[in-house]
């Protein structure tokens, strides 16, 4: 037991941002589309998520609309795709130092974690400023930012170089 309490304490270890920022970029892009599947499944206008996310940044006057708009899919794609090589920068500084890409599975749970920890950073303090993010609350959101979190840790666990 001591070797692995050892082993992922921290340490001066630089994350390789460039990398963070693929897996975020990627996990951000397969959120999309799980979000994307999970409106059509559901019987939701799937262009509902994008005014949310484009609100961010229009403002919320691009939620009285409905349907497809370029310019508010442009939005929800620019702070969609921001979000998630942020959060990608955040996650690897969490791995890093600890070590905890030591092995792939613990690299992918320490990611679902950190899916859950977002969902709940986003629909329960963001949304008490954005208040309509709280309409996406629920499993598949949920479901959505853990996947996001397994798929940003397995890409960085993936690429990462190693430092020397």
């Amino acid at each position: 037991m001591k070797p692995l309490l050892q082993s992922h304490r921290w340490v001066a270890r630089e994350p390789d941002w460039t990398v963070a920022a693929i897996a975020g970029f990627g996990a951000g892009g397969i959120l999309m589309l799980l979000e994307l599947a999970f409106a059509v499944a559901m019987g939701v206008d799937p262009w509902r998520p994008p005014r949310l996310i484009a609100a961010m940044l229009l403002g919320d006057g691009v939620l009285q609309g409905v349907g497809y708009s370029l310019p508010v899919l442009v939005a929800a794609l620019v702070v969609h795709y921001l979000l998630g090589i942020f959060f990608g920068f955040v996650l690897a500084a969490l791995v890093a130092p600890f070590h905890l890409d030591s092995s792939l599975a613990l690299v992918l749970v320490v990611g679902a974690l950190f899916g859950v920890v977002l969902y709940l950073f986003n629909f329960y303090v963001i949304a008490s400023v954005l208040s309509w993010f709280d309409e996406l609350r629920g499993w598949t959101t949920l479901l959505g930012h853990v996947v996001f979190g397994i798929v940003a840790a397995g890409i960085y666990r993936q690429l990462e170089r190693p430092t020397g």
